[in-house]
């Protein structure tokens, strides 16, 4: 536990600052918030519909900058680095998902799984095998070959969680993973989750309406008015 205390926070966000303008209306989303994850750490964020959830996901996951502040991930401050940089940071650091799984329709599961991994450079026939490991994880090697039509709601939503974690990132970020799912479904999805991320010794920063599954995690953070507080 203490190496874990002791080591750089796989995720930091200091005095981020997020502004919209549209016209002569300045729209703050978000202000000055600040923030950190710990590796191996599992922490939800909540807050109500349009409090920025979805922008700090973004920004936290290098996939917009910020107005002002910086987001460091595993120490290395990314503001000012170049977008091709970044594109290597998300894809050999960072797992993401999303409240719809913008899973290729053309392509099987299996194949979903393995295009990110030759993306990254992989041997075709290690990713395959990478992507029959990941599957067989949660009993999913008999929907391999189906394509995103054929699989159920929470299949599809597991394959596109399986995806995220094909490079093996060091950080998963997960944006309503459940949302569009049932009750049953979500917490039986959110289960495999949180396993599939503390087995791999990742961290995850989940953004989440249900309140009953971010009490599971480590902690709760909470977006109110564009500020973030623990709990």
């Amino acid at each position: 536990m203490n190496d874990v205390m002791n080591s750089t926070p796989v995720l930091e966000l200091r005095h981020l600052q997020r502004i919209f303008k549209q016209g002569d209306v300045v729209l703050n989303v978000l202000n000055d918030v600040n923030f950190s994850l710990k590796a191996g750490e599992i922490v939800a964020l909540v807050g109500p519909s349009g409090s920025g959830k979805s922008t700090l996901l973004q920004l936290a996951g290098l996939l917009e900058r910020p107005s002002e502040g910086q987001v460091l991930v595993q120490g290395r401050p990314c503001g000012q680095m170049m977008d091709n940089e970044r594109t290597a940071i998300r894809r050999q650091t960072i797992g993401y998902v999303y409240q719809f799984h913008h899973l290729l329709p053309e392509f099987t599961a299996l194949e979903n799984i393995v295009l990110p991994q030759m993306i990254a450079g992989l041997p075709a026939g290690e990713a395959h095998k990478r992507a029959e490991q990941l599957l067989k994880s949660l009993s999913l090697e008999n929907r391999a070959l189906h394509r995103p039509s054929k699989l159920s709601g929470g299949e599809q939503q597991r394959i596109a969680i399986l995806r995220a974690l094909a490079n093996s990132p060091a950080l998963l970020i997960a944006d309503e993973p459940t949302g569009n799912l049932d009750e049953e479904t979500s917490q039986q999805v959110f289960r495999e989750l949180t396993s599939l991320v503390k087995r791999s010794g990742m961290s995850a920063f989940v953004a989440t309406h249900n309140l009953a599954l971010a009490k599971k995690m480590d902690r709760i953070v909470s977006l109110h008015k564009g500020t973030l507080k623990e709990g």
